[in-house]
């Protein structure tokens, strides 16, 4: 009886899913037009929550800077916090500077540092994320929360089992990631074995920006710059 009444109850919930499919469309479309005429650029993740006086901004900020100088644009998510400090770093060079905003009921609104034309504002993660994969050459991953924790393990994951080509995945501050990254090798890897033992090697463990610029360049004199599918 219980069991039919909660059918019943689900039965009466009215959903416009099926017109939901036009949203998403369009989010995939102004994405699409929007990022496939900004050139090589890396995406920068990282907390929103990081003061402009903060060590972590100023790094994340010299990173963009840097990548700037070197001829590639710089793709955060759009906010404060890390985001903010990477596109001023690229907005400090002259270089492209991209945001992928995302609405939340806290945290997140647009930086001022982001190219006018190159704003652009997502309602879902999905599409956003999508977003981030097809038009970055690399990813610099600065210390931060679960969202960053997410990106991070969606570009490994993407790598991993071939659906991306091979990019690079940098994390930025190896005290940080120490406890994450020991967790990896010992635990999942050695233990569990529910990764294989090469997985801890699809990322680099960095404490500067030259040393960012340098994983990119080397990696980058090897292989073409391109889209990633």
């Amino acid at each position: 009886m219980k069991k039919g009444l909660k059918q019943r109850d689900w039965n009466e919930i009215k959903t416009n899913d099926s017109w939901t499919i036009f949203k998403i469309m369009g989010e995939f479309v102004q994405g699409f037009e929007t990022l496939q005429r900004i050139g090589p650029c890396i995406s920068i993740y990282g907390s929103a929550r990081m003061a402009e006086d903060s060590p972590v901004y100023n790094q994340s900020r010299e990173v963009a800077r840097q990548l700037s100088e070197r001829g590639y644009g710089v793709i955060t998510g759009g906010g404060p916090g890390v985001m903010e400090a990477g596109n001023r770093g690229a907005h400090d060079a002259g270089g492209t500077s991209v945001g992928l905003n995302i609405e939340l009921p806290f945290e997140q609104h647009n930086n001022p540092y982001i190219d006018p034309d190159k704003s652009i504002d997502f309602d879902y993660f999905f599409v956003r994320k999508v977003m981030f994969v097809k038009y970055s050459q690399g990813f610099v991953v600065m210390p931060g929360g679960f969202g960053t924790l997410d990106e991070l393990f969606e570009a490994l994951t993407l790598v991993q089992t071939s659906k991306v080509e091979p990019v690079p995945v940098i994390l930025f501050d190896s005290k940080f990631w120490a406890g994450m990254v020991d967790w990896m090798r010992t635990t999942l890897a050695a233990e569990y074995k529910t990764i294989s033992p090469g997985d801890p090697e699809l990322f680099h463990l960095v404490d500067t920006a030259e040393e960012v610029v340098s994983v990119i360049d080397e990696f980058y004199s090897k292989s073409l710059l391109r889209p990633n599918f």
